[in-house]
């Protein structure tokens, strides 16, 4: 390159790295401090400040005719703010915005865009001129209130920061991000942050809750509600937090749907978008229920309309739509703003202490002014009396001097006078020597010097200053304060999942093969006739349905592995199934090791009763013969990846779970035919991990336990017990005496070689139905009815004949007989209440794989009926 192009002498050579990290730094600091954050003192940014003040000063007020906002911008660009005009346009019109100010300081004519996202008419189409509000934040400029600086060419000047009357930061809130920092600051309600402000002139001292009982909460422009009050806490408290908004909705019924009407929604979000997403939603089949949704907002106010399907719960539409779309959103609160030109996080009582220490040098400023200029006055006025006093002498000295300034002179010679009131004089017009001007100069003084008197009593007096302020600040609360919008909700911010299912009554489905479903009460309706036992079996896998009862939505259910953990489910986790589908694995729905599987089951109403899970036990027993019983209290805090329920031994496992009320009496079961009897009070409650005591003492060799039940109503009851060879028998429960728990009980079945060993007890009634499978895969379903029932050490008869040789009986399970079929016929013709007391017990506690016994648990509540919801 030619050593001419460049001027040599005039390249100065510097290290790249530092002179990027001055430049950065310089760069950052003015991005900071001259065009990002808001100054805590009246809340602006230097842009928001030249925009107005640019208007004050081509007299853009709100008494004169609307100017075009390109007036405006070009006043402000030319003069005050040297950067892009859609910068400039853009800050003009957000303060123009009802939906983005909660008190607009710019009143705007034209298409300034709308809650929709629209964008404004282009700056040449629009007009503009300052509100009321904004020509208040103005309001005592010219008294030297502030500081002036220079402009960008120092040709002219402009104001710091305006002596604004209203506390702007808070009121009208404002974002901005600057080079490593961020600031987002709600806006509030007028009055409310006024009132919090002389809270504080009254006491200083005054902290942050007590300041809360006037500046409660965020007060957005969009109303809508704050969900919650601990966000609002922790943002007032720390400069930061996090605070929940949600869109004010009402329910509407027609004779064919429900509407979900939307009036308000969360500050900041778009409406159009908001629409089109839900649409969005009901398209990819994420939210059901909705056939439509129309904005039908108008002059009227916003009203956003969502039909809901005849079929569908409008309230668990409506949670769903909070939890989806921005219907409930968030404002995550970071209150930076600038303190003496550095950028503070603020707290609430910081906010109202540097905007009260403004107003204090406002007032003074101010009133120094208006001293200044009283006194000055009053000295013009001393003057003008002497010379009225003395007119005729007055008059002879002027005209006997040369020139104006020898009658100056003269005058001052004479009445000792300054140049001030010399000039005052000379400059008189003869039409105020008349004796009406001369009162009315006399009258003035006096009360200027009122004035001076009570001016100079407010710089001496701290108290009258206060109050000076206080009364300032409550004539703009009475101008220009306005009801709150925004209500507060004072309950969780975060949803339970139960809002998004309605609590509707539901059939549970388990198989003997370990698959569950949920089937909604009116499609079992259809499959109860068709016999209960058997529906939606598979015949290829021989699977059956082995429990099947009704319970609600909201109910709980808990599973017990062989390994002794504990795993829930609420029934609106359990997967919805068709009346003749298979369901879903148990073992896919929770987080159960390969090696393990569920072999217990207990069903439960809810886990947030303290009288209930105080008052229950969970029982297990374990086929080496222990037995522990834990308060269900230690179970009612579920987790994802369950709990250990029992410490279970090398070698042993669970073999039964029951739900007891602490009074019952037990009865275990052994392989070799023997059972013991006892009484739950004689097992001492224990910590959820604990082994156990021991509940039957077994024999040598193999034997082990095969079963435990829960003696509930004795004189009802029988104890039925079924060997591996199909025979079995019952016997009354009055048979097998109490005795002390670990014993080895008494005989309970004759086991010979044709019986062969024990494999199952149950408590059954009448009622009951028995299902029996081999392991060939055959079964049989017999009325329990038409077992006699015999002595406690008899052998029994024969229930299923086993053709193959080698087979032996491999489950025994007790079904729901015609019971549940009669209970289901009778919801659908609303005879629940007549007909439910007869199987309140059974829906208590969900029969597991070794015990079928569900009378252990008290009445069902309210809400296990199938009442319409």
């Amino acid at each position: 390159m030619d050593n001419n192009t460049f001027d040599q002498d005039r390249i100065i050579k510097i290290n790249i790295e530092e002179e990027m990290k001055s430049s950065y730094i310089d760069y950052s600091m003015s991005v900071i401090v001259a065009r990002a954050l808001p100054d805590v003192r009246d809340g602006f940014k230097p842009v928001h400040r030249r925009i107005l003040y640019g208007m004050m000063g081509i007299g853009n007020t709100s008494d004169k005719p609307y100017k075009k906002c390109a007036r405006v911008v070009g006043e402000v660009l030319g003069k005050y703010h040297p950067h892009g005009d859609s910068s400039v346009y853009g800050a003009l019109v957000r303060m123009a915005q009802d939906w983005n100010m909660r008190y607009t300081l710019v009143d705007g004519q034209g298409n300034f865009g709308s809650v929709d996202g629209d964008s404004a008419a282009a700056m040449r189409y629009t007009e503009c001129r300052l509100s009321k509000m904004g020509e208040h934040i103005m309001d005592d400029l010219e008294k030297e209130t502030v500081d002036m600086m220079n402009n960008f060419d120092d040709s002219l000047q402009e104001p710091s920061v305006m002596p604004t009357k209203i506390p702007n930061l808070l009121v009208n809130g404002g974002n901005g991000i600057a080079v490593g920092m961020a600031t987002n600051i709600p806006t509030h309600n007028l009055g409310e942050v006024i009132d919090g402000c002389c809270a504080y002139i009254d006491n200083p001292d005054i902290d942050t809750e007590g300041l809360m009982q006037y500046i409660k909460a965020p007060d957005f422009p969009t109303g809508a509600y704050i969900y919650g009050i601990q966000g609002v806490k922790d943002a007032y408290e720390t400069g930061r937090g996090r605070i929940v908004m949600r869109a004010k909705a009402e329910i509407e019924s027609t004779e064919s749907h429900d509407k979900i009407v939307i009036t308000e929604i969360p500050y900041g979000v778009n409406k159009a978008q908001l629409i089109e997403y839900i649409a969005d939603l009901v398209k990819e089949g994420k939210l059901d229920g909705i056939s439509n949704a129309n904005d039908e907002s108008g002059r009227q106010g916003m009203r956003i309309v969502i039909d809901v399907k005849k079929d569908a719960n409008a309230n668990v539409i409506l949670n769903k739509l909070f939890k989806m779309t921005a219907l409930q959103s968030s404002f995550s609160v970071n209150c930076i703003a600038l303190v003496k030109g550095r950028p503070r996080l603020l707290t609430l009582k910081d906010c109202v202490h540097y905007f009260v220490e403004h107003r204090h040098d406002v007032t003074i400023r101010r009133t120094k002014f208006d001293l200044r200029k009283a006194q000055e006055r009053a000295h013009i006025l001393e003057g003008l009396i002497i010379a009225c006093d003395n007119i005729d002498e007055v008059v002879h000295i002027i005209r006997g001097s040369k020139t104006p300034s020898d009658a100056q002179r003269n005058l001052e010679k004479r009445f000792e006078l300054d140049e001030l009131q010399s000039k005052a004089i000379v400059d008189m017009r003869l039409s105020q020597l008349t004796g009406l001007r001369m009162d009315q100069l006399h009258a003035e003084y006096e009360e200027l010097e009122k004035l001076i008197t009570y001016l100079q009593s407010i710089l001496d007096d701290p108290e009258l200053c206060k109050k000076v302020m206080k009364d300032e600040l409550l004539e703009v609360k009475e101008k220009y304060g306005d009801p709150r919008r925004t209500e507060i909700k004072y309950s969780s911010e975060e949803f339970n999942p139960e809002d998004f299912y309605p609590n509707d009554p539901v059939v549970i489905t388990i198989s003997h093969l370990g698959y569950i479903k949920r089937t909604p009460l009116s499609e079992f309706r259809e499959q109860a006739r068709g016999g209960v036992g058997s529906k939606g079996a598979n015949s290829r896998e021989q699977d059956f349905t082995e429990y099947i009862y009704p319970a609600t939505m909201h109910n709980t259910m808990m599973f017990f592995t062989k390994k002794g953990r504990c795993y829930w489910l609420k029934c609106y986790e359990i997967p919805e199934g068709a009346k003749n589908s298979k369901g879903r694995a148990i073992q896919n729905l929770l987080n159960i090791e390969s090696d393990d599987s569920i072999n217990a089951f207990l069903r439960l109403r809810g886990l947030d009763d303290p009288d209930f899970i105080n008052s229950h036990y969970v029982v297990f027993a374990t086929k080496k013969g222990l037995i522990k019983k834990t308060s269900l209290e230690a179970y009612s805090r579920p987790r994802a990846n369950g709990v250990i329920a029992i410490n279970v031994l090398e070698g042993d496992e669970v073999v039964g779970v029951r739900l007891t009320n602490g009074h019952n009496e037990l009865l275990l079961a052994d392989r070799n035919g023997r059972a013991v009897r006892f009484s739950e009070n004689t097992v001492r409650a224990m910590g959820r991990v604990s082994t156990g005591v021991r509940g039957m003492r077994l024999d040598e060799g193999d034997d082990e336990v095969v079963g435990m039940v829960v003696v509930n109503k004795p004189e009802e009851e029988t104890i039925m017990v079924v060997s591996e060879n199909g025979y079995g028998k019952r016997s009354q429960v009055e048979d097998y005496r109490v005795t002390n728990r670990g014993g080895k009980g008494v005989k309970t079945l004759n086991i010979t070689e044709k019986t062969g060993r024990l494999v199952a007890i149950k408590v059954v009634t009448d009622e009951n139905d028995l299902m029996i499978i081999n392991k060939s895969g055959i079964l049989i379903r017999l009325k329990v009815s038409e077992c006699r029932v015999m002595g406690r050490a008899t052998q029994g008869v024969r229930l299923i004949n086993l053709t193959k040789k080698n087979d032996v009986i491999s489950s025994v399970c007790k079904v729901m007989s015609s019971d549940l079929e009669a209970l289901v016929e009778a919801e659908s013709r609303k005879e629940w209440a007549q007909t439910s007391e007869a199987f309140k017990n059974d829906t208590q506690a969900i029969p597991t794989d070794t015990d079928s016994d569900d009378d252990t648990l008290p009445d069902i509540s309210d809400e296990d009926k199938f009442d319409e919801q």
